[in-house]
């Protein structure tokens, strides 16, 4: 089996879809000599904040020596992205290699599983086969039903931030989707919670009251912002002084003292991992795709923000680093997303909007849908760019070089969003 081919056999229409249970995937890493039973674990859910969370703490586990599994999705630029050990993606020989020695057994199964439990099962064998010490894993969707929750009690469970988004699965309000969330929490377990949502807050520690777990949520009265540019953040929290993470986003450093509190939890629990660790670590983090910089002048970042909490965090950090400049926003969205929210945020820091369509058929708003949209809004000015590549060029065409353009949408979307306007940034 090539590359090609087996990525054409994991997304082969056989396994579209959300089917609920856990069945499937137990069967399946059965079939495997349940590798996931060999793995320690860092499993985290949430609406926002969970690849950020786990790209931080997966750096500064390896930079205390370990060897570190990272599971995240969806991927910004190639499949392989969604699985990695020490910051290094599956190869395409490997992934080719896995995917056909798990298809008989995906095959044989009289319940197929959908092609979010085959790639579970996949990266934990792949995880296995190179001996990772811990996996830092994210969770999919929800938390409860989601194929990763397959694990027996994880080192730590960590629950970023909670706010309403895949309502038609997970529940139309925050107490519902905080519960199902909380379905990562074991018997006994060790639990952080990013907190600061009293009705998310008060589900997640009723679950932890009935299960025993330990629960911890990070010191924000000790986080402090020393220092912020376009290039990264510095900030003081509790002991630690001059911690830099090369993201962008306000929201980032709530994000890193999620990550820091589960990372004491690992120490207290016999992990190795020295302050040292933890500043080089959170420094040497790689996350793209959250108000990435592309350019200065003009100055160009891509964010994959697509939820209302998401976007609301997008806009002030826009505001923040931006100030009253009007920027040139080049949006493309998912049409079953909370649209009018998203741009009624966006709106006031814009001064131009440049519409695409995302390349997700079935979901995607076209972009003369969404420039109507927003001509329904005010006067700002619309444009409807027949593909994502004229939209980088109108986008960059306008604004000259001391303008601003942020590519905002969806995740699916930030890859071909980077590359296009990398090109044009190239002439």
């Amino acid at each position: 089996m090539t590359y090609e081919e087996a990525l054409s056999y994991i997304h082969k229409v056989n396994w579209l879809g959300v089917k609920p249970g856990l069945g499937r995937t137990r069967e399946l890493l059965a079939k495997l000599g349940n590798p996931e039973q060999e793995l320690k674990f860092v499993h985290i859910a949430g609406t926002n904040g969970k690849g950020s969370t786990a790209a931080m703490t997966a750096s500064v586990l390896e930079r205390a020596g370990y060897r570190v599994g990272l599971y995240t999705s969806p991927f910004i630029h190639r499949f392989n992205e969604r699985m990695q050990v020490n910051g290094e993606s599956i190869g395409d020989e490997e992934l080719a290699e896995l995917t056909e020695m798990i298809q008989p057994l995906a095959e044989s199964m009289e319940d197929a599983p959908t092609e979010f439990e085959l790639i579970t099962a996949l990266a934990m064998e792949y995880f296995r086969r190179h001996a990772c010490e811990i996996v830092v894993l994210e969770v999919g969707l929800g938390g409860e039903l989601d194929s990763t929750n397959v694990i027996s009690v994880p080192e730590v469970a960590v629950i970023t931030s909670i706010g309403l988004d895949h309502t038609a699965v997970l529940g139309n309000t925050l107490a519902e989707i905080a519960s199902a969330k909380a379905g990562i929490i074991k018997e006994g377990g060790d639990v952080v919670s990013y907190g600061k949502n009293p009705e998310a807050d008060a589900v997640i520690e009723e679950v932890c009251r009935e299960k025993k777990a330990r629960l911890r949520r990070p010191e924000y009265d000790s986080m402090h912002s020393v220092f912020r540019e376009l290039t990264g953040q510095t900030f003081d929290y509790r002991n630690l002084q001059g911690l830099h993470i090369p993201l962008l986003g306000l929201y980032q450093l709530d994000n890193a003292a999620v990550a820091l509190t589960a990372l004491d939890v690992l120490r207290e629990k016999g992990w190795k991992i020295t302050d040292e660790d933890i500043c080089e670590g959170l420094a040497a983090t790689r996350w793209t795709g959250r108000l990435e910089l592309l350019s200065e002048h003009p100055a160009v970042v891509v964010d994959g923000s697509h939820n209302p909490p998401g976007i609301r965090a997008t806009a002030e950090s826009l505001h923040t680093y931006f100030g009253d400049r009007k920027i040139t926003f080049l949006v493309g969205v998912m049409a079953d997303k909370d649209v009018d929210t998203i741009l009624s945020t966006l709106y006031p820091l814009a001064g131009e909007f440049i519409t695409v369509t995302p390349d997700n058929p079935g979901r995607a708003m076209p972009a003369a849908e969404l420039a109507e949209r927003l001509r329904g809004m005010g006067d700002l000015p619309v444009t409807a760019a027949a593909s994502i590549g004229e939209g980088c060029q109108t986008a960059l065409a306008h604004v000259g070089a001391e303008g601003v353009i942020c590519a905002l949408g969806s995740l699916y979307m930030v890859g071909d969003m980077t590359r296009e306007m990398k090109k044009c940034l190239a002439k």
